[in-house]
């Protein structure tokens, strides 16, 4: 059955091109995208196509932060929503962006709610140049195995066989013994299992398995195969992984304990598994033409959250905090330097280039009287603290280890900047 691919561009809020309403036959079509807090869940719609009036059966598209893959009728209508910014020959290095912020191994706890995948949903042929999960997945996987191989590998016992000459070691398997040994008149070996203490263990196993598929599919990916950066890393990883064996089922590994040295072990397995899950267990679907996606959602805000993170930490190391939170109240970063105590907040929007938008000053200002935000930055309650707005702007900062983060006043507003930082583009 041919199913329509609909190709929009992030934050798009206009009419659905004419050939394509044709294969709009519901007058209404939404998505939210769920992220979860500990306090509240809210939901934010990814698109949103509404026919404007029965006479004259035109849609409006408005699309949100987010970039995927998903159904508008399942089996016959799906929407593709790519990354762009300011106009449709520039689009958005979504991969350099998360592969920078990941250079930072405390960020890779932020990650969870970065993308939604609809695993139950039935599967999207799209060309491999049209893919956006896969490199999602696999930029996250290299990073995180990157900071576990700095640590070293995590050992552990392991259940082993092995047909031993001379000697019984653990549990003698009487059946192979007697199929493998005494049927061959091999009467001096006996066929044992024991416990082997090492790196060749069950999780390690799995994360072997995931990089084999990563290393056949990196050469046909071309967005990745001239990710210098993202090649390094996998040769850098792979090493390590000589004494692993990758012969492995999903389903030997259902949980695992929690390690505080090995903290990156949860969500390495877990993403390890949706990579397997991606390519259908076959490894011969790395290097297909035509694949099958599931539907899927990526939060640009999010990964612009982190990717600023990121541009701060590396100049300002740990005197910025992330998230921090207070009764309820989750600003994006505290900063406390010997130059800057600030509230800082990203927003991902082109409206602050020329403009500003008052509800987010508000926001951000706000966050600016709470008590423990004086307490911490050691303010007395009658100093007025700095808020800076950063922003995307292809005319602004590559980054920020030279930056002036007062450098641009907002008009009509006492001691609060904006600033903005360049994003990756694809070449």
């Amino acid at each position: 059955m041919s199913v329509k691919l609909l190709t929009y561009s992030e934050h798009y809020n206009n009419w659905v091109k004419v050939e394509d309403a044709q294969y709009l036959t519901q007058p209404f079509y939404q998505n939210c995208f769920s992220k979860s807090h500990k306090q509240n869940v809210y939901n934010e719609p990814c698109y949103t196509i509404t026919k404007r009036t029965e006479d004259n059966p035109c849609f409006h598209l408005e699309l949100g932060y987010f970039i995927g893959l998903d159904w508008l009728e399942v089996n016959k209508t799906a929407l593709h929503v790519v990354s762009k910014i300011n106009d449709d020959s520039q689009e958005v290095d979504f991969v350099n962006m998360l592969f920078s912020a990941l250079k930072h191994p405390d960020i890779s706890k932020d990650i969870k709610e970065l993308f939604v995948v609809k695993w139950d949903q039935p599967t999207i042929e799209i060309s491999q140049k049209q893919d956006l999960l896969t490199p999602f997945l696999v930029v996250e996987f290299l990073s995180l195995l990157k900071q576990i191989v700095r640590k070293g590998l995590k050992k552990s016992y392991y259940k082993v066989e092995h047909n031993l000459q001379g000697r019984v070691k653990g549990k003698i398997q009487v059946s192979k013994t007697i199929k493998q040994n005494i049927v061959k008149n091999k009467n001096l070996f006996t066929y044992c299992s024991f416990d082997e203490f090492g790196i060749n263990n069950k999780e390690n196993r799995l994360l072997k398995k995931a990089l084999q598929f990563i290393k056949r599919y990196l050469p046909t990916y071309t967005k990745l195969i001239n990710h210098k950066e993202l090649q390094n890393t996998f040769n850098y990883i792979n090493p390590a992984f000589t004494q692993v064996s990758d012969i492995i089922e999903i389903s030997e590994i259902k949980h695992t304990k929690t390690n505080v040295f090995y903290k990156e072990y949860e969500q390495a397995l877990y993403l390890a598994k949706l990579i397997l899950k991606r390519f259908g267990y076959n490894i011969s679907n790395t290097v297909k033409d035509k694949i099958q996606s599931p539907p899927f959602w990526i939060d640009m805000t999010k990964l612009f959250e982190l990717y600023v993170l990121g541009l701060l930490k590396d100049r300002f190391h740990n005197q910025v905090k992330f998230k921090f939170k207070h009764y309820g109240n989750e600003l994006d970063y505290l900063l406390n330097n010997e130059n800057y105590q600030m509230v800082i907040d990203a927003k991902y929007k082109l409206k602050y280039i020329n403009g500003k938008h008052d509800e987010d000053i508000r926001q951000v200002s706000g966050y600016a009287r709470l008590k423990k935000v004086y307490e911490d930055l050691n303010k007395q309650q009658s100093e007025v603290i700095d808020c800076l707005i950063v922003h995307p702007d292809q005319n602004g900062f590559d980054n920020l280890l030279s930056a002036d983060l007062k450098g641009k006043k907002i008009k009509h507003y006492y001691d609060v900047y904006k600033l903005g930082v360049k994003l990756p583009l694809v070449k």
